[in-house]
Parts: structure tokens; sequence; C-alpha cells
């Protein structure tokens, strides 16, 4: 456990300093493993419906992958494994950096061979809820050739590819940094999780 609290204090001062991070071992493989064979199943039963974007969840060629929101009433036993490691890490970065968060929104995705999501931010319009995105990588066996990677665009203009390499835990500041999901040529998996904060809203 020991290890875990040490990574999760790496993880707040790389995003205290860069605002963005990746960690390695989140889950054990038996676990990260699990999540990708039930995403894979899902999917393959057409349990993944076509994404939306904005706050009207409307359809757009921006993006092209399939998602399934995660029920916190009715996680299946991999998805309550990733939601209580995902819980420890919000709890953590509340202690270290006092963000406020209060709770966190995941759901899968799968993005078919050909398929990307075009540069964009993770906030809302009107809405800062939420404050840290993070994905969780499900393929196993990925090559740099299969491409799909995130670009992550940097304040010095700059950017940074992260492959979905299964395992891997992506987190970035939400409102901060602008991202897109490159083209691959096998199906690509991922969790993509958002930690928010209450939002106040104002008397008019």
């Amino acid at each position: 456990m020991n290890s875990r609290s040490d990574e999760f204090s790496n993880a707040a001062s790389a995003l205290a300093a860069d605002g963005w991070c990746v960690l390695s071992n989140l889950l054990e493989p038996a676990q990260t493993r699990a999540l990708t064979d039930e995403c894979a199943a899902m999917h393959e039963a057409g349990q993944l419906q076509p994404a939306r974007i904005g706050a009207d969840r409307v359809a757009s060629a921006l993006r092209g992958d399939s998602t399934h929101w995660f029920d916190s009433g009715a996680m299946t036993v991999a998805q309550r494994a990733f939601s209580d490691r995902i819980d420890a890490l919000r709890i953590a970065l509340n202690r270290e950096l006092m963000l406020g968060l209060v709770d966190c929104e995941s759901h899968y995705a799968v993005y078919r061979p050909g398929a990307g999501y075009a540069r964009h931010l993770d906030c809302l319009r009107d809405n800062d809820a939420r404050v840290l995105s993070a994905v969780f990588y499900l393929n196993q066996a990925w090559l740099e050739s299969d491409g799909g990677a995130l670009r992550l665009y940097l304040a010095d203009g700059s950017s940074r590819d992260i492959l979905p390499q299964a395992g891997n835990l992506l987190l970035f500041l939400s409102a901060q940094f602008e991202h897109e999901v490159l083209p691959a040529t096998r199906n690509r998996m991922s969790i993509a999780c958002w930690m928010r904060q209450r939002v106040l809203v104002a008397d008019r």
C-alpha cells in the first residue's frame, strides 16, 4: 500500500508542476485484463452506444467512439475495482492539492479502426464541474505502429503523444489541456473518467 501511496504523491507533485502525468500501476494486471475482456465483450454484443458531445448530448462527426457509462448502482466486479482505485486517487489528490473533488464519472470508450476524436477541451460550456480528466487504457500488447495515441497539447505550443497501452492512466487538468485521439489500425479501448467538483449555482 505504501508504494501506491507514494505513487499518488508523485502524481500530485506532477499535476502541481505540469498539470498532467501518467501512472503505470493503478490496477493489478489481472484487474486490467478483466476490464479489457469486459469492454471487448460489451462492444461485440452491441452494448456500447455512439458517443455524443456537449451538455446537450448531440451526435457529432468530431468524435467516432462508442461508449457505455458506468452505473454506480449496478457496477460489475471489474468496474468496481477500477472505481474504488480511482476514488482512492481522488481522495489522495484532494488531500495533497485541495482540489475539492467530490465524485467521478466514467465510461468505456471504443474507437473502431480509423476513428478518432478531434482536438477539444473536456470542459462543458458554462459548467466547470470537471477538474481532472483521466484515461485508463485497456489495449493489450499495443504497438506504436497501431496508432491511436492521445495527443496532448501543452502550454508551450508543443504536444505529447501518449500511446493507449493497457494499464497506463493519463491524468490532466480538464480546463487547461486541449487534446485529440488519433486514428488507430485496430480497436482502441479505454475508460474515460472525470473527477468533478461541486458546482454552485448563483441566484439570478
